[in-house]
């Protein structure tokens, strides 16, 4: 997993590290990584020779690493131009060595534009961009390179106007983010949060990390950490010659009813891709489950249904008393549960708080943002990760916060975020999907925030294949599934 940390950790860091150098070295060795960035995007775009450049420089020390990158393109034949916000405040080292490599100030941005070098303001910023750079950051879709093409930004370490510890970008009064919408962003030493959640993200573009240097010298716990591929290979569930259908996990569906069959079809489909080895459907909907999924083993109610390790429940049950007491059968079971949708309705008048305090079990809960507000009597806000993990300590549970970069959140404070998520699973039904697929792998013996874990990142690659052949529905997540999966399975 790849750690992020937190603004205040890595200034401790880079106090560390610059103790040991000389002056200066760090800030030149993030400038020669951002150099070299740009200079291949530059090589894409028909050569770095003769290319234009254009820095937009801050006062602080992102400002800096932009002017020395800079003076290290223009030494390479680029034609490099700095436009400083305050001329009176940039970075005197770094302008020193632009100008003797041939760079030039300018009032104005040039007519044409190759790529644009956000040095606006770095990791120390706050409460979004001012009128100027905010003007000039929403001015950057206009800027045309020598072949025709809007230029490319790079924001340098984060884009500037975000807020860096949460991912959180201002609106302007016209409803726009007030932040620089980077195509690269070039981070130095270490990921930072707005680079991996909240809107910042979708602002950063594709994030590259520059070492140089700081790891050796990060303490204490990252503010979060990002899935990755090998994480889920490590973490799946192998066969082995003794597995059997039980030994593998039998993980139990109560979702669904007469009025939502489809949320049952769906839910039973996530959980039958997973690595369980049998789906046992209790439920409203029997005889839509079965048609679908002939192999499921399908009852009326939860209490008919047999042994299993781990419970679904929630996606489309209702909100009545018979769905409030098959909850209850639910949380009296000494399994793993999932609560998805209608069971976290069903938690909001804490008439069920006793079930809960009493298990000993594990239990998920994936509430998209209005369930969160319902839950919690507030909206996620700002900060993301730091509302996952309140209700995660407040209900001793581990938390799915769903959205387009979905936080999982632990009760004793470890946090995730999943990196595949896409927009393509904002419809109907994708959610009783992957509360399927979270329940298989509990069911297989994964830990709660390993199975949260696998599950988000899984989905979110199957929306991504899903979207490959249009417009995406949750039958066609279902679906997608199993391609995704197939490289996981022996």
């Amino acid at each position: 997993m790849k750690p992020v940390w937190r603004v205040a950790d890595v200034r401790a860091a880079e106090a560390g590290l610059m103790a040991t150098l000389p002056p200066g070295t760090l800030m030149k060795r993030a400038a020669a990584g951002l150099a070299r960035r740009c200079a291949l995007l530059l090589a894409d775009r028909g050569g770095v020779y003769g290319a234009r450049v254009l820095l937009l420089v801050g006062t602080g020390d992102n400002g800096g690493d932009a002017l020395y990158a800079g003076a290290l393109l223009a030494r390479r034949g680029v034609a490099v131009s700095a436009l400083l916000l305050t001329p009176g405040r940039a970075h005197a080292e770094g302008l020193a060595a632009l100008r003797a490599a041939g760079g030039r100030l300018v009032d104005r941005p040039p007519a044409r534009v190759d790529l644009v070098l956000d040095g606006i303001v770095g990791i120390g910023g706050t409460g979004g961009l001012r009128e100027t750079a905010e003007q000039l950051a929403a001015s950057l879709v206009r800027y045309c390179g020598r072949d025709g093409a809007r230029a490319t930004v790079v924001a340098v370490d984060v884009p500037s106007g975000v807020a860096v510890d949460t991912g959180h970008v201002p609106l302007t009064a016209s409803g726009r983010h007030s932040a620089v919408r980077a195509d690269v962003t070039v981070a130095f030493g270490a990921l930072k949060p707005a680079l991996v959640v909240g809107p910042a993200a979708a602002l950063a573009g594709q994030v590259e990390l520059v070492d140089i240097g700081l790891e050796p010298w990060l303490r204490g716990s990252p503010a979060l950490r990002v899935t990755e591929w090998s994480d889920i290979v490590e973490w799946w569930p192998r066969l082995g010659p003794a597995s059997e259908k039980y030994s593998r996990g039998v993980v139990g569906v109560a979702t669904g009813s007469a009025t939502y069959p489809g949320a049952a079809v769906l839910s039973v489909g996530g959980a039958l891709a997973g690595p369980t080895g049998m789906v046992r459907y209790a439920g409203g909907a029997r005889a839509e489950v079965l048609h679908q999924h002939p192999s499921v083993i399908a009852t009326g109610r939860v209490a008919d249904a047999g042994r299993v390790q781990a419970w679904v429940c929630g996606s489309g049950l209702g909100t009545g008393e018979d769905a409030a007491g098959e909850l209850r059968a639910v949380l009296a079971a000494p399994v793993p549960v999932v609560l998805d949708a209608d069971a976290l309705t069903l938690l909001v008048d804490g008439s069920l708080a006793d079930r809960l305090r009493n298990r000993d079990a594990p239990i998920v809960v994936t509430p998209h943002d209005r369930e969160f507000t319902r839950l919690c009597g507030e909206e996620p806000g700002a900060d993301r990760v730091s509302a996952a993990l309140r209700l995660a300590a407040w209900m001793n549970a581990t938390v799915l916060l769903k959205g387009d970069r979905t936080v999982i959140g632990t009760p004793d404070g470890r946090a995730y975020v999943n990196p595949t998520g896409t927009s393509a699973l904002a419809t109907g039904g994708t959610g009783d999907v992957l509360a399927g697929l979270l329940g298989s792998l509990l069911a297989a013996g994964l830990a709660p925030e390993r199975a949260a874990v696998t599950a988000a990142y899984l989905h979110g690659l199957a929306g991504r294949e899903a979207a490959r052949g249009g417009p995406v529905t949750a039958s066609d997540v279902a679906a997608a599934l199993r391609p995704v999966l197939a490289p996981l399975v022996d």
